[in-house]
This record gives C-alpha cells, structure tokens and sequence, in this order.
C-alpha cells in the first residue's frame, strides 16, 4: 500500500508540475507590474495552467522544461513515503506543487506574490483543519494554527530588524510552512524554521566565498524556507 501511495504521489507532483511553467511564467514579474498575458513572441496565454506556447518561453522563467515536473513529483513522493496513509500526508502533497511554483517565482523575480502566499496559508489551515477530524491524523489543528502565526510573527520580527534582507513575502510564505510544521508539535517546528535559516545562510556564505555575491547582494530567500520546512514535515512524518 505504501508504494502505491507513493506512486500516485510521484505522479500527481509530475502532473501538476508539468503545467506550473506558465503560471511562473505570467506571475514572474517585477512587483508594480500586472502579471503578464502575453508570451514573448505576442501571443495571449490562455488560463494558468499549461506550457508557455512560444518557442523563445522555455528560456525564461516558467520554461517548458521538465524541472518544475521533477522537483515537484520528487517533493510529493517523499512526503508521502513520511506520511503514509494518514490524511495530513494527502494535505502535503496537495499543496506541495504550489511551494514548487513559488520557488521558481522566487528565483526569476525575487518574489512572492501575495496570490499564492496567503491563499496557500488558509487553505493549508482549513485542510489540516478536516485532516484533524479523520482517523489516524497524527497532529494537531490547534498546533498547526499556533505554529503559522508563531513563525509568521517570527520572520515578520526579522523583516522590521532587516528590511533590506528580509522580504513582507518571506513573512506571508511562513504563514503556510508554520501551519504545516506546527501540525507536528514545537519540535519539528523548531527544527524547520531553524534548518530553514540554516540553508538560507549557508547558501549565502558560499556565494560570498566563490565571489559571486557580496555582502549586499540579495538572493531568493523562499527556496531556503520551503526547504527547510519540507525537512521538518518530513522528519515529523516519519517520527509519527
């Protein structure tokens, strides 16, 4: 049974990863701008989900490449292999595509848009909210509301002390990974948030190292945060 969840997981995180490239495509852009219609040779992008139809797409952000597939089904099949059949497994893996979406964005752009954080989080929360009602559910609801606005309040304290090193939309995006981590207990939230910091700072130190940052320059920041939260979630699933 286990490797049939973990199958079906794989294969929905390759499906919806498949159709994220437009959607990063239309939402990578500079903050002020409308998100775009168009794809680079003029013609008008239909819907959200899908490849970019013009040949010059693949080379921007959300190209037609099979990354967005791959990290994506990679993400959905281990969380399922942590959470087996227990109901908040199916809500990681529900919502994990869109963490997916938002790393691209955040790369291309150094962005997260206000349209995925803080929907993400309220239904991350009322999904949890149901998984909690069901048998076998291994976390808590209460928790998971306290672990969101625990971590939010956490990066929002980090924004005010840094503005420039700290974005609102890395506030909003700890909305949705405290919800998911406080499901677990303090435990694996600290371990989240905490790893979260961790690859952010190494990924920084090395970038200095290898002179391809300075000390000012800025990088996507969500990656780091998604990454370390799926760490935490994942430990807590298999802890359970």
């Amino acid at each position: 049974m286990g490797v049939v969840v973990i199958i079906l997981a794989a294969a929905y995180g390759a499906a919806t990863g498949l159709g994220l490239p437009r959607a990063a495509y239309r939402l990578a852009v500079e903050p002020g701008e409308p998100w775009r219609t168009h794809c680079p040779d003029g013609h008008p992008l239909q819907g959200w989900f899908g490849r970019t139809p013009c040949g010059r797409a693949p080379h921007g952000p959300g190209g037609a490449g099979w990354a967005p597939a791959v990290v994506s089904a990679a993400v959905c099949a281990g969380l399922a292999g942590a959470g087996g059949t227990r109901p908040e497994a199916g809500v990681f893996v529900a919502v994990a595509p869109v963490l997916v979406l938002l790393g691209i964005v955040d790369l291309a752009v150094h962005r997260l848009p206000d349209v995925l954080t803080l929907p993400l989080a309220a239904l991350t929360a009322a999904l949890l909210g149901v998984a909690a009602l069901l048998p076998r559910a291994a976390g808590t609801w209460r928790g998971a509301l306290l672990g969101g606005a625990a971590l939010g309040a956490a990066y929002l304290v980090l924004f005010l002390i840094n503005p420039a090193g700290m974005g609102l939309g890395d506030v909003k995006l700890a909305l949705p990974l405290g919800v998911a981590l406080g499901w677990y207990g303090w435990g694996v939230w600290a371990a989240g948030a905490f790893l979260g910091l961790l690859y952010g700072a190494v990924y920084g130190l090395a970038a200095l190292l290898t002179s391809r940052a300075t000390r000012g320059t800025g990088f996507a920041f969500g990656p780091f945060m998604a990454a370390g939260a799926l760490t935490g979630v994942l430990l807590g699933g298999f802890g359970a």
